[in-house]
């Protein structure tokens, strides 16, 4: 129990901001654009507010509004009406009403659309003779590739189908990475928004939506009520950028980010008419990252030995009790990553407190299952001879059975501190930081230089973690069994 305490406090005291007024963005570069126009012109008129950068899709967005993770992010009314609120025939004041019932405002259109679309390249597209949404039911072949949340989505795909009785299937695949496999062949169609700069460039034509399945898409911000009694100058921010972002303004805006390379935070200041914050070099930004990677794992290993050790322990005392422990373990390192790290959000919000769960929970099995190997495997006579000398059971845990074991268990704690480095990266996409915030940028941006500035020094802290690890089990090991495994 009190192991149990200890880690709890020790997630609740990891490394997190101070409070303040924090807009998020969803994991694309509109959204991330969005975000940071708020938060320039929330510089500009002498407001502070934080930007937590590409926290997932639209369900992670929303209920970290609503638990109060975040105070603002960029929505879009299309996306309230069918997705989050399902009230798909509700006017403008019947959805500002429905988000009051939930303690959440909303802003007036920012002035541009960006609804959703299916589209083609132009070429093929014309080959076949597709210009409409209902032309698609006549070519079965056509290999369709979606983006993940579009193809779950209540106004995505499973709609899209049965409104034009579509009869292919389709895969999921990153929404950027869509672009790539449409240019080379690999998919024939995918969902667009429509104001993706990428349209224009790859040559493609969206697909006339001729049954108007699609509803209107108005790019708003959504807010908590309590900032108006708060905050209510940030408030005021974003009710300023009501109707100054035309749908050419964000074309241009997202071509400058993802075609031109440049920054967001640069993209939007020069909008907004402000000077551009000064961006860190690499050195420092890898630094900062490795500093949050850092924290994740050493915090996450450090409960998951309070936790472990002892299980594994019980386990090798109790068998019939150990094999119920070592498969509880088990099943949780069959589940998904990528769901534990949602899994957590419910409990522990958004930032570091869910990704360090749900690291702590994966590096239990390697811990439990070395220690009671380690255990177990101690020669029975040896066992037989330090209880006929009369030792009581704790001295013969600590003195004897531990020491004898420990090659065997730190080679398990090592390798869930491996495992913990390479799995962190997840972390980045519910707002933790770490090697993962770079890749993911890197992926969004097609940009193979961030990529590795995250991919690189994860791999290298990874091989550092395992030297690290060797090093300290040559050490902690005894001199006498390190004589006795060299011959």
């Amino acid at each position: 129990m009190r192991a149990w305490l200890v880690c709890v406090l020790l997630c609740l005291l990891s490394p997190a901001m101070a409070r303040q007024v924090t807009v998020g963005s969803k994991n694309f570069t509109e959204g991330v654009i969005l975000a940071e126009i708020a938060v320039a012109q929330a510089r500009k008129d002498g407001v502070e507010v934080a930007h937590k950068r590409q926290l997932g899709g639209t369900r992670i967005l929303w209920r970290a509004l609503q638990e109060g993770d975040i105070d603002a992010y960029a929505e879009y009314t299309g996306t309230l009406r069918q997705e989050l609120l399902q009230q798909p025939d509700a006017t403008e004041a019947q959805l500002v009403a429905a988000l009051a019932q939930q303690g959440l405002g909303m802003t007036r259109s920012l002035g541009f659309e960006n609804t959703y679309a299916l589209g083609m390249r132009k070429a093929r597209a014309q080959a076949l003779g597709i210009r409409t949404l209902g032309d698609l039911a006549r070519h079965p072949e056509l290999r369709l590739g979606l983006s993940n949340e579009f193809l779950q989505r209540a106004d995505g795909w499973p709609g899209v189908r049965a409104a034009y009785g579509l009869p292919q299937q389709a895969n999921g695949l990153d929404h950027d990475l869509a672009y790539r496999a449409l240019q080379s062949g690999a998919i024939d169609v995918t969902d667009l928004y429509s104001t993706d700069a990428e349209i224009p460039y790859y040559d493609l034509v969206v697909l006339d939506d001729d049954r108007h399945y699609f509803p209107d898409y108005q790019a708003v911000f959504l807010y908590r009520l309590a900032l108006e009694r708060s905050a209510p100058a940030f408030v005021q921010v974003l009710r300023s950028l009501e109707g100054r972002i035309d749908v050419a303004d964000m074309r241009r805006l997202n071509a400058q980010v993802k075609l031109e390379h440049r920054g967001e935070a640069q993209v939007a200041a020069a909008f907004v008419g402000v000077d551009a914050p000064q961006g860190s070099g690499r050195a420092a930004r890898i630094a900062q990252r490795t500093g949050e990677h850092l924290a994740l794992v050493g915090v996450s290993l450090g409960c998951a030995l309070l936790v472990a050790l002892p299980l594994g322990v019980l386990a090798a005392r109790r068998p019939r009790l150990g094999q119920v422990v070592l498969s509880l373990t088990g099943v949780l390192q069959t589940l998904p990553s990528l769901a534990v790290f949602v899994f957590m959000i419910p409990l522990f919000g958004i930032g570091a407190k869910p990704a360090i769960a749900a690291l702590f929970l994966y590096s239990l099995l390697p811990i439990v299952r070395n220690t009671h190997a380690g255990l177990t495997g101690i020669p029975r006579d040896l066992r037989e001879t330090t209880a006929a000398l009369g030792l009581p059971p704790r001295t013969r845990l600590w003195r004897v059975e531990l020491p004898l074991a420990l090659r065997t268990i730190l080679a398990g704690v090592k390798t869930a501190a491996v495992i913990n480095v390479g799995t962190a990266t997840l972390g980045a996409l519910i707002g933790a930081g770490g090697y993962g915030q770079p890749i993911l940028t890197g992926i969004r941006l097609d940009n193979l230089g961030m990529i590795l500035e995250g991919a690189v020094p994860a791999a290298g802290l990874a091989l550092l973690v395992q030297g690290g690890f060797e090093l300290f089990e040559r050490v902690m090991t005894p001199k006498g069994l390190r004589l006795t495994a060299r011959a």
